[in-house]
């Protein structure tokens, strides 16, 4: 017979329990008599749960147990009877140091184990979905790279600044996506269909107006950024990159517009409806590119126009999923000043951030771009293959915005699963930047290829593969870590550490360009500046002043939602 023990109040009465197994190795049972408190407490006293087996088999069948006053028991055995439906507990004096406290902690560390696991399987479920709509738009300008390279070094090379005012300038206007993912998930917390449908209205008129004003801004301006841009060393580029310029121009409004309809589908926990739509524009552009650049002759201007058509298709399906939940993705409204007010007051935190890093991005293209067209080709590779990997950890990011404003604001709100659910997005970025900087320093080190045939092209490549690692290995990790701040809109923070990294960034680009360390030195400068992001958000969310541990803070910004 085998004796579990645990401290008990002298003065319980003899109680008949439940045989169930499950009641004695629960930490409910411990806690209940740890807890207990009275004058007659006795210390010494524990409880004795013996196992007793039935006569006619040696599995055990019952627990049985004894309680009673320790003058009754101590030097006796336990007095234990057993019956089917129950058993009789009594209590024997022994030193209290022999409490079973390790099964306790061990069973709540297996449950805290468990959780996060399941957590990290529902992650993923969301996030898996999600990694290709981050995909695909940096695989249309990846899909591009490699077949311009493949016919002309210079179109190659024109191709980097033109992908600058393409894909780094949309990426400014991400503030759009968050503002619509942020809003509406606040909105369906409240069950409110009609504020939903309102949101999505006003934003996708906000993001319409922004791609009209876009495409005339690359129609009248254009060729002087790009002029500008590449500098007199390098005007024999201007004229391809603006004819690819003017061509993605042309899909400035379907794109913003599809992002907005893409977000509020996010914000409404899917992200299959969208996979779709991207995946179909990413075939579309894929087999535009091979024909319109390998069989019919055209060139950059053939991918341009293969890119676009696309973006189009993506965002036609986009609103077309977005109503099949029910809404009207065709539907317009212009914002009053309240709600203008409102999204700047979301946007422009984000703005400054999206806006330093873009910045910092465009400025290492065009510290590259002066070292010449060999150079430059080089990182126009370098860094479409970099954005193509980087954007496997923004789905991490999606993530914690779509499901941190539920447990920081919601009505059943728990920071402490909040934090469990960072940690889970740590973990997971951790992996996945691991695996991302082998394999995609793998591809253009035993690969080069795929993209140039140009052996001083490839030289190049090979020779900032190191930082390249390095800057790829904390990129998903640093994506979970903002998107939290994003979720908690401790947004002030986020926009002043971003533009600290860009200022300092900016710096070192400067001194490690007028010392000629060449293109291995500005690749070092994104290794610091990544690195020097993952820090900051890390000391951030961890700090007892951060979002995830201050309950007033919680309370007060919970109170300005609702008065929102």
């Amino acid at each position: 017979m085998d004796f579990k023990t645990l401290a008990l109040p002298y003065h319980l009465p003899p109680t008949r329990i439940t045989h169930d197994r499950r009641f004695f190795s629960s930490p409910s049972f411990f806690n209940q008599f740890a807890s207990s408190s009275s004058s007659s407490f006795f210390a010494p006293s524990i409880v004795n749960v013996c196992l007793r087996t039935s006569p006619r088999r040696h599995s055990c069948r019952f627990r049985t147990a004894c309680f009673g006053p320790p003058d009754q028991v101590v030097g006796k055995k336990p007095n234990c009877a057993s019956s089917n439906d129950g058993v009789i507990v009594s209590v024997a004096s022994v030193l209290p140091e022999t409490m079973d406290d390790n099964q306790s902690v061990a069973a709540e560390d297996f449950s805290a184990g468990k959780r996060i696991w399941t957590q990290m399987k529902e992650i993923a479920m969301f996030a898996g979905p999600a990694t290709g709509l981050w995909i695909c738009g940096p695989l249309m300008s990846l899909i591009d790279t490699a077949v311009i390279g493949l016919g002309s070094s210079v179109e190659l090379a024109a191709l980097g600044p033109a992908t600058v005012v393409c894909d780094y300038l949309s990426y400014v206007f991400m503030f759009l996506s968050i503002a619509t993912s942020n809003m509406v998930a606040t909105s369906l917390a409240k069950e409110d269909k009609n504020e939903v449908q309102h949101q999505i209205s006003i934003l996708l008129f906000v993001g319409l107006a922004c791609g009209v004003g876009m495409l005339f801004f690359t129609k009248l301006l254009g060729a002087r950024i790009l002029t500008a841009f590449t500098g007199l060393q390098n005007i024999h580029m201007v004229p391809a990159a603006n004819t690819y310029v003017q061509i993605r121009g042309l899909a400035w409004p379907a794109l913003l517009v599809g992002w907005v309809a893409q977000s509020a589908s996010l914000g409404m926990k899917d992200s299959w409806g969208p996979l779709k739509a991207l995946a179909v524009a990413s075939a579309v552009n894929g087999i535009g590119d091979i024909v319109l650049c390998c069989f019919l002759g055209y060139g950059i201007a053939g991918a341009a126009w293969a890119t676009m058509v696309s973006q189009v298709i993506a965002a036609l399906m986009m609103l077309g999923s977005l109503n099949q939940k029910g809404f009207n993705a065709f539907s317009l409204s212009i914002p009053s000043l309240k709600e203008l007010v409102q999204i700047l007051e979301l946007a422009a935190p984000v703005f400054i951030t999206l806006t330093s890093k873009v910045a910092f991005y465009s400025l290492l293209t065009y510290f590259a771009t002066s070292m010449g067209t060999i150079t430059i080709a080089a990182h126009q590779v370098m860094i479409q293959v970099f954005c193509m990997c980087t954007v496997w950890g923004e789905p991490l990011s999606q993530t914690a915005q779509t499901f941190m404003p539920e447990l920081i604001y919601g009505v059943n709100r728990s920071l402490e699963k909040a934090r469990m659910l960072l940690k889970s997005l740590v973990i997971i970025g951790a992996l996945t930047g691991f695996m991302l900087g082998t394999v995609g320093t793998s591809v253009p080190w035993f690969f080069p290829s795929l993209f140039t045939t140009d052996h001083e092209v490839i030289g190049e490549m090979h020779k900032v593969l190191l930082p390249y690692f390095i800057a790829l290995m904390v990129t998903p990790a640093t994506h979970s870590l903002e998107g939290t701040l994003l979720a908690g809109r401790d947004l002030r923070f986020l926009s002043f550490s971003m533009s600290g990294c860009f200022s300092l960034g900016g710096l070192m680009l400067l001194l490690v360009s007028s010392r000629g360390c060449g293109l291995p030195g500005c690749w070092w400068g994104l290794a610091g500046f990544q690195w020097t992001r993952f820090c900051l958000a890390l000391r951030r969310l961890t700090s007892p002043h951060g979002v995830l541990y201050l309950e007033e803070f919680n309370q007060h910004k919970l109170q300005k939602l609702k008065a929102a």
